[in-house]
């Protein structure tokens, strides 16, 4: 399914870049950078933000305390995605 239709991103675009391992990404606009891509209108950010939640879900549920994945979490989107959301 496309997820953002600006850059033509498909949530299982997003998983791969969730599970491709390399760098962390937590919230849209670093999903964007791994995918070499920035927002446009920014609706998608919501979306792309519980695609990350769901596909991180097993693996913070399975890590211990040193997860890299537990670390840093940012649950909140920056307000340039949240004001071009609306």
């Amino acid at each position: 399914m496309i997820v953002c239709s600006c850059n033509v991103l498909s949530d299982q675009d997003v998983r791969d870049a969730v599970n491709a391992g390399g760098s962390l990404t937590r919230n849209a606009k670093q999903m964007y950078g791994c995918l070499g891509c920035s927002a446009e209108c920014g609706r998608c950010a919501r979306t792309i933000k519980a695609i990350i939640d769901e596909a991180l879900g097993p693996c913070a549920k399975a890590c211990c305390a040193g997860c890299p994945h537990a670390a840093n979490d940012e649950t909140t989107e920056p307000a340039e995605f949240a004001l071009a959301a609306c």
